[in-house]
């Protein structure tokens, strides 16, 4: 099945602009259900109800509501908050450029491919600048009523936009606890550095999967055809509370080497 634009913008080099279309580069695999009545086995609905009440409320009757502290809140008509929505535009304005390394892998969120949108020449002309330099360009979007920040990158020849989260998103390290107990043995450090060593090897996605949704698929596939499985729940292995570190670290590279 070919690739569906979603959206079209135009990216906005200095005085260049660049017609692309935007295409989804992930797709949600999760296996969603329906609800059905257990008796009749027909589809149930949900619906709002008055907490006091408990009578039905029109979503015509609802208003939306910020809690401010305990029993207090601001409540907004929608009328308010869609003056406050910003201005809808197709541009896609680069403001500046950087090293790939100056961003934080945790600032990114979602990626789009960009495709071209009657000039291509343009389009594959600013996707070479960017993979000849090495650098990214920072953009800024408006798309459905929504802000958006990104990284626009080049990947085989083409152009990706990568949606990026907003610093006040991001948890720093330094707000964990540090750790207590020991230092760390020299055993167990030389043990973990070989674990590291025997485990070394090139990422390929191709060797993992969703478990889960594999088992969920297969029991869907086999209860349809009429059959009734036997599903065997799945339990990690928990770890007895009384092993030392380095007997762990052990055990592992033991069986890691064992695989090898």
């Amino acid at each position: 099945m070919a690739a569906r634009a979603i959206w079209k913008g135009i990216i906005q080099l200095g005085t260049s602009k660049v017609p692309v279309k935007l295409y989804s580069a992930v797709s949600d695999r999760t296996v969603h259900f329906r609800l059905l009545h257990k008796t009749d086995k027909q589809p149930v609905k949900q619906e709002l109800v008055s907490s006091e009440s408990g009578e039905p409320v029109d979503y015509k009757e609802v208003r939306k509501a910020y809690p401010i502290g305990r029993g207090r809140m601001v409540i907004f008509e929608d009328e308010e908050l869609e003056k406050l929505e910003p201005k809808g535009s197709r541009d896609i304005e680069i403001t500046r450029f950087v090293d790939p390394a100056g961003i934080d892998p945790r600032f990114y969120e979602r990626s789009y491919y960009l495709g071209p949108d009657g000039n291509a020449k343009a389009y594959f002309a600013a996707a070479e600048a960017l993979r000849k330099k090495g650098k990214e360009g920072i953009a800024k979007w408006v798309m459905r009523d929504r802000e958006y920040i990104g990284a626009l990158k080049e990947e085989d020849g083409y152009l990706t936009l990568i949606v990026l989260r907003h610093a006040d998103e991001i948890i720093d390290a330094d707000a964990l606890k540090p750790p207590e107990g020991r230092a760390l043995q020299k055993r167990e450090l030389e043990m973990a550095e070989q674990l590291l060593d025997a485990l070394h090897g090139e990422f390929d996605p191709s060797q993992f999967r969703d478990e889960y949704r594999a088992r969920v698929t297969d029991l869907i596939e086999a209860k349809a055809k009429g059959h009734k499985p036997k599903v065997k729940s799945f339990r990690p292995r928990a770890a007895a509370k009384d092993d030392k570190l380095d007997d762990i670290l052990a055990a592992s590279l033991s069986k890691v080497k064992k695989s090898a």
